[in-house]
């Protein structure tokens, strides 16, 4: 089996563990905070909100956030649950409709050993995929290409939802 490896991953995640034993939750300073275009944060719903990934896979790389600060699906009530899987729906919705990706990945990391680079602050991705997507960008010069502006990916969701949901 073949491997890649991408090390700027590691220094993403370590960027949330301070050395000085800061509990610092970016999703909990996200929502406290009330500049959302700052924070990328799209929309704020009753028990979540929808915010730009700050280190996209893909452009229009959307995190759906519970406003709860709890690691596991466990620990989330149902009101929480339900409404986050209904922004999952809505969300993948508007970026088809903002995008026309071919694809979507959507899902979750549960625990650091599944991959969460924020572990103890459930979410959601929802990466828009398209044909072609995966080149050697990456792999040979150590670049993503994110080939929109987030501002723009931002207003353009923002305008895409309260057409379809207002």
């Amino acid at each position: 089996m073949e491997r890649l490896w991408s090390p700027w991953r590691s220094t993403y995640i370590q960027s949330f563990a301070s050395s000085d034993g800061d509990d610092r939750c970016v999703f909990c300073e996200a929502l406290e905070d009330t500049d959302d275009d700052q924070r990328f944060l799209v929309k704020r719903h009753d028990q979540c909100y929808a915010i730009l990934n700050l280190y996209p896979y893909n452009s229009g790389h959307l995190l759906i956030v519970s406003n709860r600060h709890v690691p596991t699906l466990h620990e989330l009530d149902d009101t929480i649950y339900s409404e986050m899987m209904l922004m999952i729906r809505r969300w993948s919705h508007v970026i088809q409709q903002a995008m026309h990706p071919h694809g979507f990945n959507i899902g979750l990391n549960i625990g650091r050993t599944a991959g969460a680079g924020i572990d103890m602050h459930i979410h959601w991705h929802i990466v828009p995929r398209w044909r072609g997507d995966v080149n050697f960008m990456p792999v040979i010069g150590d670049t993503k290409v994110i080939s929109e502006d987030m501002r723009e990916t931002m207003i353009k969701f923002r305008e895409t939802y309260e057409k379809l949901y207002s």
